[in-house]
């Protein structure tokens, strides 16, 4: 990745990859365009270096050079804490109320600055070591920075409070905002939709947040189709798809994959 403009050819690659598996897309800078958007499922039991080397065989434009590569951490050992009780030494200990903390384990943090927190997680390090061979130098951020942030950004000026679930083929994300400030974000596993429902409704419970009041928005792989979605409409009155207008706007796709890969094309 060289920074002189002679050598730039305009592209960056942002690449997720989690236990489940990996998604990536190629982004033009130039004339915000996007030429690839891939999802690879893994297959369970699998070593992750070995799911990794099928993906990279099997897409060629992986091993294009990019000036700028952002890789994304997809899992669920990480919480958020504020910047003005922020330590970096300490920071396993911030996880541990919510994730079983090895001494092995390698800790990091995304900043984000402008809400005045920090997201504290554990990183894939088999897959930055994998990458590294890969693409040699490259940032690196948790999912749960971006969608957050962005999640944040897009609340500005609405002083409800509004329930964002970013759905996923077996986890879901919930984030709850009010003009700007983080209220809640968790993770949750789920296998069924009824499973997905309790965990909705006893988090808006917890929150004392109305189900017949509360807007509830969401996206990622959300349909009208989608079995959650259905079952969740009839119990929460103000639940609705999000739309990334913003993004469909921008490199010119449907809506529904725009909510797909919201956290990809946010990156």
């Amino acid at each position: 990745m060289n920074g002189n403009i002679t050598s730039k050819n305009y592209k960056k690659l942002v690449f997720k990859a989690g236990i489940s598996g990996a998604s990536f897309c190629v982004i033009d800078t130039l004339n915000n365009n996007m030429s690839d958007i891939m999802q690879v499922p893994f297959t369970k039991g699998t070593a992750i270096e070995d799911e990794l080397w099928k993906v990279f065989t099997a897409h060629p434009e992986l091993k294009m050079q990019y000036d700028e590569i952002t890789v994304l951490h997809d899992n669920s050992f990480n919480t958020f804490v504020p910047q003005a009780l922020f330590e970096e030494e300490y920071m396993g200990s911030y996880l541990q109320y919510n994730t079983k903390v090895f001494d092995t384990d390698v800790f990091a943090f995304d900043s984000l600055d402008s809400y005045a927190i920090n997201n504290v997680y554990v990183p894939f390090m088999n897959i930055n070591n994998y990458l590294i061979d890969r693409f040699g130098a490259f940032e690196y951020r948790h999912t749960a920075s971006i969608l957050t942030a962005r999640l944040l950004d897009i609340s500005k000026n609405i002083d409800e409070k509004q329930v964002f679930v970013h759905l996923q083929d077996k986890h879901f994300e919930i984030v709850v905002v009010r003009n700007q400030k983080l209220l809640l974000y968790n993770s949750f596993e789920y296998t069924t939709p009824e499973d997905f429902l309790y965990y909705l409704l006893f988090t808006m419970e917890q929150l004392s947040l109305n189900p017949e009041i509360t807007r509830v928005l969401l996206l990622g792989k959300a349909d009208e189709d989608n079995n959650c979605f259905t079952l969740a409409y009839n119990y929460i009155r103000n639940i609705e798809l999000y739309q990334p207008v913003t993004l469909t706007d921008k490199y010119h796709i449907p809506v529904q994959q725009a909510s797909e890969h919201f956290i990809l094309l946010n990156a």
